[in-house]
């Protein structure tokens, strides 16, 4: 069998082994707060290159950070899912994106610092193929890439604020972008570092009442 096909079956099949962890849930008045922790969840299955850059089968991963659970691509035009993965462009559920009532913002700051949505923040939404509620491309969102080791890692301090399909609040920090959750050392093969991307590994909290607390 091509060494190409392979690969490609490979990484499809590793969709179903992605580990979702719920690391706590909040208790007192404020139990309908929780934090959860998410492990190599493919973004787009990359079957080749095209120019020296990988190429994916084009396909987006849906989440429901509602449920903590990934949604089927069947679903893309409902209000099932959150947020939605493909290479380094995250989607969120609003405007040329999906029906929902989401939205997102970039905050500058640490995951642990933010307890709460300003009453003043403007949450963005998807506006294809002119801009997105979370800006692509490097050192403009989430991520940096180093073209002389040719690595994508993420920007310390920058976390993805979501107002998720319902209207609810999270945010997000994206840890890693690798398999395994260990970005590959810049002395690796480029070959070893194209086929170990694009699995993100991510934290978040999710508030269900409505209220702008992660507290």
């Amino acid at each position: 069998m091509n060494r190409s096909i392979i690969f490609a079956f490979a990484l499809l099949s590793s969709l179903f082994f992605i580990a979702c962890e719920k690391e706590e849930n909040a208790s007192g008045p404020n139990s309908s707060l929780t934090s959860n922790l998410v492990k190599d969840l493919v973004a787009d299955t990359i079957v080749g290159l095209a120019n020296g850059q990988p190429v994916g089968v084009g396909k987006y991963t849906f989440y429901s950070l509602e449920n903590n659970a990934i949604v089927p691509s069947s679903d893309s035009n409902s209000t099932k899912w959150d947020i939605a993965f493909r290479g380094t462009s995250i989607l969120t559920n609003a405007g040329t994106s999906g029906p929902g009532a989401g939205g997102a913002f970039v905050y500058t700051g640490t995951y642990d610092e933010l307890k709460t949505v300003s009453p003043d923040s403007v949450f963005r939404k998807d506006s294809a193929p002119s801009s997105f509620a979370i800006p692509s491309g490097s050192n403009k969102g989430w991520y940096v890439y180093d073209p002389v080791n040719n690595l994508i890692t993420p920007i310390p301090g920058r976390v993805l604020v979501i107002k998720t399909a319902k209207g609810n609040y999270a945010k997000i920090e994206i840890i890693n972008y690798y398999k395994g959750g260990t970005t590959p050392a810049p002395s690796v093969s480029d070959d070893i570092k194209l086929k170990t991307q694009r699995f993100y590994t991510f934290r978040f909290a999710h508030q269900a009442n409505g209220t702008a607390s992660f507290q």
